[in-house]
């Protein structure tokens, strides 16, 4: 029922046994292809950011959904286990939802539900998929991967100056990336700032994040590839002269939490301290 738990269950090999995705499960790209989409939504690809903040926060306050689940495809998948969330109903569907429409048709599936608030949650979210699928020991490899890529990453970044750093997960309004986010910012070798770490991201003002004093600014739109990003951190550079702007793959690294966080941090690493590495990423680009 979200991209990253599609993500977590390829990583864990366990792809085979996926019956349904939702309309934004990309990665990897055969997923959407060859499983049933039991999850819809409306296409934003066309509109600005302003227009989806307004069309999300009418949504929302008449009590409507964003998303649509399928209820037919659901009963004809028949799934053992679901893999849902609560964290934000912008990002995907309930788990209320999920057991609603369990309760009507009479399913009784297991419904897992995903919340994860830092990257160490992020991690051990993917060894309870692991567990409650039956491939712990798989699960427990893969987090010890990541765990030693995150390690490799801050090894090439120790004792170097952390810049003060601010991540734009929204630019029409602004808001600052929450969650897991400044955990990224952290591990990258950064000091996050007009930011919470663990909490939901939050709408600030320009002279917010002015005020804050980051070195560099990486916009991050929720759900935006790296391209779109790029469009976006354009307008940031001219409402934040004089202060670097670079763009990331968000929707692949930053907003999901799944593996690909790890993935995230090492591109952000290569941003802040470009002279550590020996390459820049194509999934981050600076702007400004």
């Amino acid at each position: 029922m979200l991209p990253s738990a599609t993500e977590i269950v390829y990583a864990l090999g366990l792809d085979d046994d996926l019956v349904g995705v939702t309309f934004e499960c990309n990665e990897p790209p055969r997923a959407r292809l060859n499983k049933r989409v039991v999850v819809g939504g409306r296409d934003t690809s066309r509109m600005t950011p302003g227009e989806i903040d307004r069309y999300v926060r009418e949504q929302l306050a008449a009590g409507a959904d964003l998303y649509t689940l399928d209820a037919g495809a659901l009963a004809e998948i028949a799934p053992d286990v679901i893999l849902t969330q609560d964290l934000c109903r912008v990002c995907a569907l309930p788990t209320g939802d999920v057991e609603d429409a369990l309760d009507y048709l009479g399913c009784r599936a297991d419904v897992i539900s995903l919340d994860p608030r830092t990257l160490d949650d992020v991690l051990e979210s993917i060894k309870t998929v692991g567990r409650r699928l039956g491939v712990e020991r798989r699960a427990e490899e893969l987090v010890a991967g990541l765990r030693g890529r995150l390690d490799a990453a801050a090894s090439r970044v120790a004792g170097r100056r952390r810049p003060r750093v601010a991540v734009l997960e929204w630019v029409d309004p602004p808001f600052t990336g929450g969650h897991w986010v400044p955990d990224l910012i952290i591990a990258a070798g950064g000091q996050p700032v007009a930011s919470d770490a663990g909490e939901h991201s939050r709408q600030r003002s320009w002279d917010d994040i002015v005020d804050a004093g980051p070195d560099l600014v990486i916009v991050s739109p929720c759900g935006f590839d790296l391209e779109r990003a790029a469009s976006q951190a354009v307008a940031v550079a001219e409402r934040l002269p004089g202060l670097p702007v670079w763009a990331i793959d968000a929707d692949g690294l930053v907003v999901r939490p799944g593996p690909r966080l790890i993935e995230g941090v090492e591109a952000i690493a290569t941003a802040l301290h470009p002279d550590a590495f020996d390459r820049q990423p194509f999934t981050v680009r600076r702007i400004a």
